[in-house]
């Protein structure tokens, strides 16, 4: 009786140890949602002084112990050629105006092309991508997606297309510590975002993919499949 009371009270004890442990656990990753969140109202006027990606690489550099530069320089949308605004978008998010935060046409697709064995770009979009870029870093999980499929809609209601492209052209990675369009039309071509041409504008867009593994005058083939999908998109 004495050691059935005993086993009893143990399986007691780790129920309430693990009721305990996944409460603050759903606690905390609400405390957290809710800080992204109002993060992301916040940024409809502020403009974000880093990112998860910038403070990820910084720690990369640190824990490897190699030299780390960081050019980001945030400019308005007014100060960017709307020839890069269009090679991003038909790069990156054809269909980025139209949708609402997901594009699940190119979601689709990319499952597809995954099961096949295709190599094609992903289907997320530019808000999905802000959102990881923001709040996520590079890394991949569940949790992560998880997180991120609930904040996309926050991202669409509260900053708008307008701020969504804005922000994303300006945080986004395009090389060894090289954030936003500013920062990589000075790094790669010596010019502004402002005054870059249509020509550049596409290799620039060309390497948003694997922007630490390529460069912009190496890519003349997919460059050229971004002026068309432009010309196609009547830009």
């Amino acid at each position: 009786m004495a050691e059935n009371r005993e086993t009893r009270l143990k399986t007691w004890q780790r129920k309430l140890t693990f009721r305990f442990v996944v409460r603050w656990f759903l606690i905390g990753a609400a405390l957290l949602w809710s800080l992204a969140a109002l993060t992301l109202v916040a940024s409809r006027w502020i403009d974000p002084p880093t990112t998860a990606v910038h403070m990820e690489r910084r720690l990369q550099s640190w824990i490897q112990r190699t030299p780390y530069h960081e050019r980001y320089e945030f400019v308005p949308l007014s100060q960017i050629s709307p020839d890069f605004q269009h090679a991003v978008i038909a790069a990156e998010d054809a269909r980025f105006y139209q949708h609402h935060g997901f594009d699940w046409n190119a979601m689709e697709v990319a499952a597809e092309g995954d099961f096949e064995g295709g190599r094609i770009r992903g289907g997320s979009t530019i808000t999905q991508q802000l959102v990881k870029n923001l709040f996520f870093g590079t890394g991949r999980s569940i949790l992560r997606k998880g997180a991120e499929f609930t904040l996309v809609p926050v991202a669409e209601l509260v900053l708008g297309k307008q701020r969504i492209l804005e922000l994303y052209l300006n945080v986004v990675e395009w090389g060894p510590g090289v954030y936003g369009a500013e920062s990589a039309c000075r790094y790669y071509y010596r010019t502004s975002a402002r005054s870059i041409d249509r020509q550049q504008a596409a290799q620039l867009a060309a390497i948003l993919p694997l922007p630490l593994k390529r460069r912009p005058d190496h890519m003349n083939h997919y460059s050229a499949l971004i002026l068309e999908r432009m010309r196609q998109m009547g830009w």
